[in-house]
């Protein structure tokens, strides 16, 4: 197996790419299929303590890994947590910056428009996943002697591929939510992240408590999204 290192200064060198073509009628089968799976979707807040196989969240940590990045620098760092005593400092200080934020920090306007959605600064799924998966930016990249070099689109990239970590969960048959309290310095002191690092996103991940709820949202329609020129 090859290992990734940073292509900075090396030649364009090619190579030969040509994936099988799916036909129409099977590729419109499983596209359909696709999306009515990903429009059961839903961010849940209530997680049952039965057990995940871990390999399942590997999976979909390496499905995320596979996203397109600026440069291709993959500037990315997925910290899987199940310590449940680092869970719990997780929980801990992100409750008490949530109090801050909810208190008042966040402004009117914002709360106003996560009043529908039922959150507050209380966040048991940090601790009752059985799993959180800390998204970290790598804001430039870091050689073995210790430089460092610039990273491109690093927020844009990132985005991805916590979008495709979320796709991957769900098709998995797995429940997820994006946690990000602002602000996020403590979770690089809690996971001893480098210097080059900053908190994206913590997901908890596991399966939907028996009794979970969620917000009776309404998703946009195609109408409401797509623009055809």
């Amino acid at each position: 197996m090859r290992t990734w290192t940073p292509l900075h200064g090396q030649p364009y060198q090619p190579v030969p790419y040509s994936p099988a073509r799916i036909p129409a009628e099977q590729a419109l089968k499983i596209s359909t299929e696709l999306r009515h799976r990903m429009d059961e979707r839903r961010t849940v807040r209530s997680f049952a303590p039965d057990p995940v196989p871990e390999e399942l969240v590997l999976n979909a940590i390496a499905v995320a890994n596979t996203a397109p990045s600026g440069a291709h620098q993959q500037p990315w760092t997925f910290v899987l947590v199940e310590d449940p005593e680092v869970r719990a400092r997780i929980r801990a200080a992100a409750e008490a910056e949530e109090k801050v934020s909810y208190d008042g920090r966040l402004g009117e306007e914002w709360l106003a428009a996560l009043r529908p959605l039922g959150t507050d600064a209380v966040k048991p799924h940090l601790t009752d996943a059985p799993y959180l998966i800390v998204v970290f930016q790598q804001r430039f990249g870091l050689r073995a002697d210790g430089t460092s070099y610039k990273h491109y689109y690093g927020d844009e990239s990132v985005g991805i591929a916590v979008g495709m970590l979320l796709t991957a969960l769900h098709l998995s048959g797995l429940a997820a939510l994006t946690h990000t309290p602002s602000p996020m310095r403590f979770l690089g002191e809690v996971l001893g992240r480098p210097r080059n690092e900053k908190a994206f996103a913590v997901i908890p991940v596991g399966y939907p408590a028996r009794e979970a709820q969620v917000p009776d949202l309404v998703r946009k329609s195609m109408d409401q999204v797509l623009v055809r020129i």
